[in-house]
């Protein structure tokens, strides 16, 4: 008997009990024990493309920490000054006295000139007039060298006792054309011999310099017929000056024109190569979020093929008054830690591409925290997007129909 009130389970005030966080994780955990290789296969697709999106971003700004170290050592705050040209569009010269002059500005620390000379340099004297290998034959300031933060590979650079005599310094290029690179040995420069004392390392802040030879501005006057103007001057500034130098460069070298000078700083254009690179960067970061995406679809796939093997757990859950949202929030959740496996590990795979580029190339290594937190961040949103409709659609099972399908 009854006494005409409803008893049922909605009426006396039952709920489905909650599921506390750990027991959340547990459920979803549970999935992914069960089938090890499934989620290892699954779990590697987004490994691959976090992997392939922090190596890219890593080798990338550890390339761009060893160009900021490189310029740190070889310094930003050099200026070239050139002459330009006329309105009539012929080249312009810079005055004799332009080297003393910038001398006189105050932040500026050090000053050196090159000037074209139009000899030409040969191996020896039996080589065709013409075929120079584009090289510039260049009258040299002693103190050019560490204006323009260069170093000797081997022999000397030219000091008071050489200058004034047949003497010549190679740059990188220009050694590896002539190929010669002994010290002591002759090379015919503009009609006469000249004796090798230095080879030059490549000049990232001067390329110029990288395929010339060398002389004392004495001996080009001398032996060369050189007339004294300088085709190039070299301006070390104080860092926090530069720009003020800069501004004031051309009324300084050239005051009757100074709209025919050209200033530049050697530092602007290795930035700018730089950024050139990031294009690149770009590409294969697109090409690792397409790797990224193809494991969220494993992960989908992965989850669709669990909801379909497990109808009859999923049909004994609710019988046993496991709640459509117990249900989704069991699939998202193992879905999300599929992914979060996988962002784990690409993270670390990544890093470590990094590192050992970075190594073999003796560059400093640099992740940033930012790339590897997105990393994370992407997978656990692709993982909760091919979860979901995984989880909607064990939801809607039927405890009937699920434990049918047994």
């Amino acid at each position: 008997m009854t006494d005409g009130k409803d008893n049922s389970p909605r009426q006396r005030g039952l709920r489905a009990a909650r599921l506390r966080p750990a027991d959340v994780v547990r459920l979803g955990g549970t999935g992914l024990r069960t089938r090890p290789l499934r989620v290892l296969l699954s779990a590697l697709g987004i490994a691959i493309g976090v992997a392939a999106m922090i190596a890219v971003v890593g080798i990338s700004g550890s390339g761009q920490a060893e160009v900021d170290r490189r310029l740190d050592s070889l310094g930003t705050n050099l200026l070239r000054v050139a002459p330009g040209s006329t309105l009539t569009g012929v080249k312009s010269e810079l005055p004799y006295e332009a080297v003393a002059m910038i001398r006189r500005i105050p932040p500026v620390q050090q000053v050196a000139a090159t000037g074209a000379t139009g000899a030409h340099i040969y191996r020896n004297e039996h080589i065709a007039i013409g075929r120079t290998g584009s090289l510039d034959v260049l009258a040299a300031d002693a103190g050019l060298l560490p204006a323009v933060g260069g170093e000797i590979r081997g022999g000397r650079w030219l000091d008071a006792a050489t200058e004034k005599y047949p003497a010549v310094v190679l740059g990188a290029t220009a050694a590896a054309r002539l190929d010669v690179y002994t010290p002591g040995t002759r090379v015919w420069l503009g009609g006469h011999w000249f004796s090798l004392i230095g080879v030059l390392e490549p000049m990232p802040l001067a390329p110029e310099l990288d395929g010339a030879a060398l002389v004392g501005r004495p001996a080009a006057r001398t032996y060369l017929g050189f007339d004294g103007h300088p085709s190039t001057v070299y301006v070390r500034a104080e860092d926090s000056q530069v720009a003020a130098v800069r501004n004031v460069l051309p009324a300084t070298a050239n005051p009757e024109k100074p709209g025919e000078v050209r200033i530049s700083r050697p530092s602007d254009a290795l930035a700018a190569k730089e950024a050139t690179e990031s294009a690149l960067t770009g590409l294969l970061l697109g090409l690792g979020g397409v790797a990224l995406l193809v494991g969220g679809v494993g992960v989908g796939n992965t989850m669709v093929i669990s909801v379909l093997e497990r109808r009859p757990e999923i049909g004994l859950r609710r019988a046993l008054g496991a709640t459509r949202g117990q249900i989704r929030t069991q699939f998202v959740t193992e879905s999300l830690l599929l992914s979060l496996i996988g962002g784990l590990a690409g993270t670390v795979f990544g890093t470590a591409i990094t590192a050992g580029y970075a190594v073999s190339r003796d560059w400093p290594t640099v992740v940033p925290v930012w790339a590897s937190a997105a990393g994370i961040a992407s997978t656990l949103g692709i993982g909760m997007i091919a979860g979901l409709y995984p989880a909607v659609r064990a939801s809607r099972l039927a405890p009937t129909d699920a434990l049918a399908g047994a």
